[in-house]
């Protein structure tokens, strides 16, 4: 292991030790590999007495020269050990302590186990060569021979027993005679021999070799003598090395088969028998013989062995422990570097040095401790600057937090658990319509108008907390709906949809969006039902009320009293009126819930206000028209009769908010029907401005929701009309009072359609939105 200093450069201290290093660590890389190399000799030579007998004196030689170097480099070690020992450095108690502990945990165990196998191996060599033991491989081979002996007996005379069933049978029929042999005895292969030599029959193996194993000569003559003979066949052959299966041995028995009677020309017959030995016999006569052999041999080798053996173990004792020693030294003195480098460090930081420290290049764990201690080191250095770092980058990323709060149309509030405000964002008092940010650090029960929303949002998260343990909910959604001053009855009514959900340190999050427009779409479309239906029960009887008096006044004029003709005729005339009323209100009904869709066409806007302003004549108007039309605009995409529509029912409700404000001020007014192409060029805006008294600001919220109107006579879906139809074609539809120097002036709506050629469906266009008239 290397160390590096504090500066980066190495002293020449420090590469003299990292030089003394390589060279102890290559030289015990090199002893190491010579008593590898030797034991592994020693090894072969153990189960190889020849090898160890020729090379004993060069084993001994190489092993002593390893001994002398491992001796020389522990005194060497040691020297230096106790060098620094008498110079009082830092560490060197613990390192003789490190390397006293280690030797004596290699040493003493070694000679331990020494003396005991010396014992051990002392004694059971001579225990192996006991005469019983002798006694008992002798007795051993007897048995098998025996065994064996035995065995070719048996296989003899059952042999000569089946040659008398051959004796009348001819050699064409032996065939099956000799099958019926040899499932009797049991054999494998059964063959008729003449005395020629001459195959005759077979039955077995034989069958299926081209040219069967005959008996010898002599084998043939010996069966002539003694009427049958047997030998054992398979247990010359040596097993294969390596503990495999032994060769496979067989018994095979010849006997002499004769005729019966007196033919003096007829030749002999031999009957040959081979029946398998079983195998366990084989094995263990062949295992008593090899164990035989080698008790014989190694008796032969007695003193040799034992030479061998302890020779063996003493080199190998030797090595063990001066391997022992030196390997004691050299981790005590890894063990102890990284804690002198770890203690010189210490001494540094106390004394206020924070620059990197020595550290150990190492890959075990006291390196990377010293590395750590390092790391540590330039970490307590850099503190500062990382702190005052992270303090920067998380003033910024509140900043950036509190950007991104400022301009979300959502309302944000975090509240404490006692309900007190936290903290908000502008959203939540756009939202709200209350200045939220004035009632920090206070209840948000205590902001005006707010108390039955605090409690409400107070109750739902107390439900909240038990559904959370119940159910493993993560937050709550709910609706509400808030009144200006908290009254009911006032028509500024705020709808705002609430989720809230809990934060760390026990505070709680309210997060919620003005669904107010939502609502109003909602209402618009219950109150196109609500018209379908009041249309269709309405309708049907007003034409026969108005049938039915228009009858009574024919039948009974003429026939009554001048003043009951007068009341007669004044009744009449006011239920016709009524009911043309009637008629005209749910025809506005039904044109509001049975509006058609758009059918979208190229229609140029200018030719179709000109076309309408010729049905408000100058001459007819209480109120006067002016158009103010742009020659530049194209056509657009729209449905003709729907624009008619809504043309004439903004001119309608300006003419009437006109009239009406020249009524009570007495200054004449007009209404202004006015076209433009945005600077985009890709949107015409329709704009109608009249001079009234403009709108109140909670019927600005509602003007497009049906029945919401400011006229005595209204039905209050003019404006809903409008608004459906600018939502078949797309059109974005902007209501606002015309103000100037602070005074209401009036109010206008504004329009804007795409051209012909462009795409369909409602698109948002910013510089439309730029351009709303004041």
């Amino acid at each position: 292991m290397s160390i590096a200093s504090r500066g980066g450069s190495k002293s020449p201290a420090a590469r003299r030790s990292r030089a003394v290093r390589w060279a102890v660590g290559v030289g015990a890389a090199m002893v190491t590999a010579i008593g590898l190399v030797l034991m592994f000799l020693l090894a072969q030579a153990t189960n190889n007495r020849a090898f160890y007998e020729r090379n004993y004196e060069r084993l001994l030689g190489i092993n002593v020269v390893v001994a002398v170097v491992l001796v020389l480099v522990i005194g060497w070690v040691a020297y230096r050990l106790l060098s620094r020992l008498r110079q009082g450095k830092f560490g060197s108690r613990l390192l003789v302590k490190l390397a006293a502990i280690f030797a004596l945990v290699g040493v003493v165990p070694g000679m331990l186990v020494y003396v005991v196998s010396y014992q051990f191996v002392a004694r059971s060599i001579e225990s192996w060569f006991d005469v019983k033991v002798e006694g008992a491989l002798d007795a051993g081979l007897n048995l098998g021979r025996a065994t064996l002996d035995s065995l070719s007996e048996d296989l003899m005379n059952k042999t000569k027993a089946s040659g008398t069933q051959l004796a009348n049978v001819s050699d064409a029929g032996a065939g099956l005679v000799l099958e019926r042999i040899r499932d009797q005895l049991g054999a494998t292969d059964v063959v008729l021999w003449s005395s020629s030599g001459q195959l005759i029959a077979g039955a077995g193996t034989s069958r299926f070799q081209l040219s069967p194993e005959r008996p010898t000569s002599q084998q043939l003559r010996q069966v002539r003598a003694d009427r049958a003979i047997a030998h054992i066949e398979g247990l010359d052959e040596i097993p294969a090395p390596g503990g495999a299966a032994p060769p496979p041995a067989s018994v095979r028995a010849i006997a002499l088969v004769q005729r019966q009677g007196f033919e003096f020309n007829t030749e002999p017959r031999f009957l040959q028998v081979t029946q398998p030995l079983p195998p366990a016999v084989v094995a263990n006569a062949l295992a008593v013989q090899e164990a035989n052999r080698e008790y014989q041999e190694r008796a032969l080798a007695r003193e040799g062995l034992r030479r061998m053996y302890i020779g063996t173990l003493t080199l190998t004792l030797f090595l063990a422990v001066f391997g022992a020693v030196l390997l004691a030294v050299l981790f005590g003195n890894q063990l102890a570097r990284p804690l002198l480098v770890l203690a010189d460090g210490v001494r540094q930081v106390a004394g206020g040095d924070l620059r990197p420290t020595a550290v150990l290049q190492g890959k075990d764990e006291l390196g990377g401790l010293t590395r750590s201690f390092a790391v540590m080191t330039q970490q307590l250095a850099e503190a500062r600057g990382a702190v005052e770092k992270t303090m920067g980058e998380l003033d910024a990323a509140r900043s950036n937090l509190q950007t991104i709060l400022d301009n979300l149309t959502s309302g944000v509030i975090v509240l404490h658990a006692d309900g007190v405000i936290a903290s908000t964002n502008p959203g939540a008092t756009r939202v709200l319509r209350a200045p939220l940010a004035a009632y920090e650090g206070q209840r948000l029960s205590d902001v005006p108008g707010l108390a039955d929303f605090a409690q409400s949002v107070q109750q739902q998260f107390d439900d909240f907390e038990v559904e959370r343990l119940q159910h493993g909910l993560d937050h709550w959604q709910h609706a509400f709906e808030l009144h200006a001053s908290g009254d009911a009855m006032v028509e500024d009514t705020i709808n705002i949809v609430a989720r809230g959900a809990e934060l760390p340190g026990a505070t709680r999050l309210l997060v919620f969006d003005d669904i107010s427009e939502i609502v109003s779409a909602q209402r618009a479309q219950a109150w196109g039902e609500v018209a379908r239906r009041l249309a269709h029960e309405i309708k049907n009887p007003l034409t026969p009320i108005q049938l039915s008096a228009e009858r009574l006044e024919m039948k009974l004029s003429g026939k009554v009293a001048a003043p009951e003709q007068t009341v007669l005729t004044k009744s009449v005339k006011t239920i016709v009126d009524q009911v043309d009323a009637m008629k005209r209100l749910v025809n506005e009904f039904r044109d509001y819930a049975r509006l058609p869709a758009a059918d979208l066409k190229a229609v140029d806007i200018n030719a179709l206000v000109t076309d309408i302003l010729h049905l408000y004549p100058a001459e007819n108007a209480s109120v006067a028209l002016r158009p103010e039309l742009d020659e530049r605009c194209p056509t657009i995409r729209a449905d003709a009769q729907q624009i008619r529509q809504v043309i004439h029912n903004l001119l309608q409700n300006a003419q009437d908010a006109a009239e009406a404000n020249a009524g009570r001020t007495g200054h004449a007014g007009e209404v202004v029907i006015r076209t433009r192409l945005a600077e985009s060029g890709q949107r015409v805006r329709l704009t109608v401005q009249d001079s009234g008294a403009g709108f109140a600001e909670h019927i600005l919220k509602r003007a497009f929701e049906p029945y919401v109107t400011t006229k005595a006579k209204g039905t209050g879906l003019g404006l809903a009309v409008v608004k459906k139809i600018a939502d078949e074609h797309g059109a974005r539809i902007e209501l606002s009072n015309r103000v100037v120097d602070g005074a209401v002036v009036g109010a206008q709506v504004s329009l804007s359609f795409a051209l012909s050629g462009g795409p369909q469906g409602a698109v948002t266009h910013t510089e439309d939105s730029k351009s709303s008239a004041t």
